[in-house]
């Protein structure tokens, strides 16, 4: 064995010990026995992005239970720089229906810590969530569920970092395929909000990182877009964990940025929250400051904002296949101002796209109001 494959087998033992771990949180993941892979699904190669590395029995939250059988995996993906690590997950296979087709659900914002992961916490599984998913299971998908890297494992979670996001939600759709080899190389991405702009980015990796897999259109509802309007906006908002987190995950992949450099001290006084809480949590301990208690002069410098930019900002580059937009007109999360600009930003770049904006709905109920509509679409790229 080489020194090469010595050392990652070695990360990868190191990572599995500490990301299996379950937080006091109501768990999906069956007390059962791992089980062992089975060896006729695919080869061994823990360097290649989408290998099993474990998997064991998941129960599904209420709602799914009837729809689909799961496993919670980790598997294998690739950061930023391309280097292997791990992520977690789930792969739903549908109990009828089933056409051998998959479509990634990628989430909307759990939170920082490994207990807000979704394969693993009921209620990090929002309920907007479950009908989405349900509806998918309906139509007899296969449906590959990441928690995105750091979520789950040892590794800081990249929040909002695209290209990290890109890559655990193709490499999932890779690990469904090797743990079911009826599966079709043809799949869809589906995402809310932070797993929206996730959704966006795997399509504009999707041409030169997924290989042989067939990207046939991504689902972008309340995508994360407009960095700079956001970064001058969230403080003056109640939404202010929002942007805490996302300078947590600019330093999960620029180790030269320290969050402590720009968050004035009652904020840093708080940060506790990003590991002991989840979502709900840590935009309640930031909610009521002011802006100059969250960031030293009330501003986040210009440096930073360009990083942010760069990492999380979608459309930068083109999508490689057709996408589908939702947004709720009475989202107050992700103003509609904003994804309209995206969407016009899409079509100057020749990309075919559908909007469709829905009155009354917020940023959590365009998920539910929507169900029927995307899966009617996701079925007519399939």
């Amino acid at each position: 064995m080489s020194v090469r494959r010595q050392m990652i087998v070695r990360l990868l033992a190191a990572t599995l010990v500490g990301g299996a771990a379950v937080a006091p949180a109501p768990a999906l993941a069956s007390p059962a026995p791992v089980l062992p892979v089975a060896g006729h699904v695919f080869k061994w190669d823990p360097a290649r992005p989408g290998t099993v590395v474990r998997k064991a029995p998941a129960t599904l939250p209420e709602g799914l239970r009837s729809l689909g059988h799961a496993v919670r995996i980790v598997y294998v993906t690739t950061d930023v720089r391309g280097r292997t690590t791990t992520a977690t997950g789930l792969v739903i296979t549908p109990k009828e229906r089933r056409k051998n087709r998959t479509v990634a659900w990628a989430h909307g914002t759990v939170g920082l810590a490994d207990q807000c992961a979704p394969s693993t916490n009921q209620q990090a599984f929002y309920p907007e969530a479950r009908t989405a998913v349900a509806e998918l299971l309906r139509r007899g998908w296969t449906v590959a569920a990441p928690d995105y890297p750091g979520i789950g494992t040892d590794d800081p979670h990249p929040y909002l970092i695209g290209n990290s996001e890109g890559r655990s939600i193709i490499d999932s759709v890779r690990a469904a395929r090797n743990l079911d080899d009826d599966l079709s190389p043809q799949y869809v991405v589906d995402g809310h909000s932070q797993g929206a702009q996730g959704a966006l980015f795997a399509n504009q990796l999707a041409g030169s990182y997924d290989g042989d897999l067939q990207l046939r259109g991504t689902v972008s509802i309340a995508p994360t877009s407009g960095v700079r309007t956001l970064a001058e906006l969230i403080p003056q908002s109640e939404g202010k964990g929002y942007l805490v987190m996302a300078l947590f995950g600019l330093n999960a992949v620029e180790p030269s940025f320290d969050p402590a450099d720009v968050l004035a001290a009652p904020a840093e006084r708080r940060l506790g929250v990003l590991k002991t809480g989840c979502l709900y949590e840590i935009l309640g301990a930031y909610a009521n400051l002011m802006p100059s208690q969250l960031l030293n002069n009330g501003t986040l410098p210009e440096r930073w904002v360009d990083e942010l930019y760069q990492h999380v900002e979608p459309a930068q580059t083109r999508p490689t296949a057709p996408v589908f937009i939702v947004q709720g007109a009475d989202d107050a999360t992700v103003p509609a101002t904003l994804t309209d600009a995206l969407v016009q930003r899409l079509r100057d770049q020749n990309v075919v796209v559908r909007y469709d904006t829905l009155p009354g709905q917020d940023h959590d109920t365009a998920v539910t109001a929507s169900a029927e509509r995307v899966a009617d679409w996701i079925a007519q790229r399939f």
